[in-house]
């Protein structure tokens, strides 16, 4: 059973979101918008503050460029998820749209279907053996020996003041760092389960909606008119 307790936190993770989002769907979209705001701020920041501390006072963050690849990673992770909820993955539609609308929902159902496929395939894997196809388990048990062993990451230290109130090792401790790693694809299971149940209810076409190329040319077609 210990062996799949991430599973069950991961399962209430989703489950937890699916009942906050459908009481509260507004609070679920500002928490999002925030956490993604937040990350984008902390990078630009310790970016920035690393450019004017090296250039300016020949000093630095020694910590500094790992500490923006966890963020941009962050970031990239929490974004998968985002995007298929906002349709905001850019995507080729043609063959979408010149199909007909029975044939075409059917086709953005199995897109979403990929979706929610690719990630239970690198959460964990070991379903596939089921079928005969041999492959090693996924981001659950890499993320559970990171636990286990409870290693550091390279540069990135506790303050002073952390350390001696919980007695925690000087290191931050990798497998926090690596917990987005399953969060990330669990939500993007979600998502992409969502979004398939919203293209079967009619309640969206395609998982990608981002088509930032026309929206633009029907807004500026009549810029140049009375030029």
């Amino acid at each position: 059973m210990a062996g799949y307790t991430p599973h069950l936190l991961l399962l209430g993770l989703v489950i937890a979101l699916f009942v906050w989002e459908h009481f509260f769907p507004k609070a679920v979209d500002k928490f999002e918008d925030n956490l993604l705001i937040t990350l984008m701020m902390l990078l630009t920041l310790v970016s920035f503050g690393q450019v004017v501390a090296r250039y300016f006072f020949n000093t630095g963050w020694s910590a500094a460029l790992e500490f923006t690849m966890v963020i941009f990673s962050w970031l990239i992770l929490v974004g998968m998820s985002y995007g298929i909820k906002h349709g905001t993955h850019l995507g080729v539609d043609i063959l979408v749209k010149a199909a007909p609308k029975p044939v075409a929902k059917w086709l953005a159902i199995f897109g979403a279907s990929t979706g929610l496929i690719y990630g239970l395939i690198l959460l964990d894997a070991a379903w596939l053996q089921m079928i005969g196809i041999d492959t090693r388990s996924g981001a659950i048990n890499y993320w559970s020996k990171m636990y286990k062993v409870n290693i550091g990451t390279e540069e990135l230290r506790w303050p002073v003041f952390i350390q001696e109130t919980f007695g925690v090792k000087d290191r931050v401790q990798r497998w926090l760092v690596l917990i987005i790693l399953p969060v990330s694809l669990a939500l993007l299971s979600f998502r992409s389960l969502q979004a398939m149940v919203q293209i079967y209810k009619g309640e969206r076409h395609m998982v990608i909606a981002g088509h930032e190329a026309e929206d633009l040319v029907k807004e500026n077609k009549d810029v140049l008119k009375d030029v």
